[in-house]
């Protein structure tokens, strides 16, 4: 029996530890490996060459799930990236597929959604199970990414952009760049104020538009 070789990819411990547990119960499906950040992820995915992934996308350490994906995909285009999260906003779908990851599920998902993701995803099919409407999914896996626009944004308020769009808070963005809280909150002040945004909505429209997902931002 051929299995599908599965590489889990999340920052906590015990969720991993979790969901190779549940994994062992389906003898068609083998964990291979885990990384709790992305840079391990990109490093592992090279080395053991898993079938599919199942990728959390918001990791405070190291590289996120997106900028992992993005590399993964980049290096490795047959393996099938699942978006593993507790992201059920479009702004995170969207920019999943664009990514490349074939599948979306929710962490408080039931465990038949996950192994059916898995086996999907592996077959070379999509599997997306969010609030989004599956209509809208066809279309943003359908549609190529648009040029970014350009900004007026300096290099560091794209960086604090990307990481607030991500749901970091004021103290995780500040200890990921080494700065202040106090810098932190003048920074989002003046991105506001420059773009004439009054509420987080214009502001993830307009990070998705700039391609500003794709910001490298490491210590």
């Amino acid at each position: 029996m051929t299995k599908c070789r599965v590489l889990l990819v999340d920052d906590h411990t015990m969720v991993r530890k979790g969901l190779s547990m549940l994994l062992a119960a389906y003898p068609d499906i083998e964990v291979v490996g885990e990384a709790e950040e992305g840079n391990e992820a990109v490093l592992l995915a090279q080395t053991l060459h898993p079938d599919v992934i199942l990728m959390d996308l918001s990791m405070p350490n190291g590289l996120d799930g997106f900028l992992a994906g993005k590399k993964i995909h980049g290096l490795l285009p047959e393996i099938g990236i699942i978006a593993l999260t507790m992201h059920d906003e479009e702004v995170f779908i969207q920019q999943a597929i664009k990514i490349g990851a074939r599948g979306y599920i929710l962490k408080n998902s039931q465990s038949d959604v996950l192994v059916s993701a898995i086996y999907e995803v592996h077959k070379g099919r999509p599997y997306f199970r969010t609030s989004v409407s599956e209509e809208k999914i066809k279309q943003w896996l359908e549609t190529k990414e648009d040029e970014p626009l350009p900004s007026v944004l300096t290099d560091r308020e794209k960086e604090i952009v990307r990481l607030t769009v991500l749901g970091f808070t004021n103290k995780q963005i500040a200890d990921k760049l080494m700065i202040s809280n106090k810098t932190v909150e003048n920074h989002k002040t003046n991105i506001m104020t420059k773009l004439k945004f009054t509420t987080k909505h214009d502001l993830i429209q307009f990070a998705i538009r700039n391609g500003y997902f794709d910001i490298v931002v490491e210590k």
